[in-house]
């Protein structure tokens, strides 16, 4: 699970990365794209045989979530207000709430 997180931030940031990119640059962030995209939807499916959807799925998109805020912060030179990190801090919670009730 943790992993096909993973590669939902590098998809995210490859789309992030091929919006100021031009000529071939551009198609190898696509190319990056799809192939993260790819190994991120087959890991999800392969923690779905073991977790229920609901959780399985709100777990891989928060982990997206959380890693693609921290990647657009370190990387892309976002904003860390107070509130990102806090709402950020929150979604880890209630990530690790759905985890230990799932069981």
């Amino acid at each position: 699970m943790i992993i096909a997180g993973l590669f939902e931030v590098v998809f995210a940031s490859c789309l992030g990365k091929a919006k100021t990119a031009t000529g071939q640059e551009l198609y190898l962030w696509y190319a990056g794209f799809l192939v993260s995209l790819t190994i991120s939807m087959v890991l999800l499916v392969k923690a779905t045989q073991s977790l229920p959807i609901g959780t399985a799925y709100a777990v891989w998109t928060g982990i997206g979530a959380i890693g693609t805020v921290l990647v657009g912060i370190f990387v892309f030179n976002e904003p860390a207000t107070f509130s990102r990190i806090f709402f950020l801090i929150t979604l880890i919670g209630s990530i690790i709430g759905l985890r230990v009730v799932s069981y």
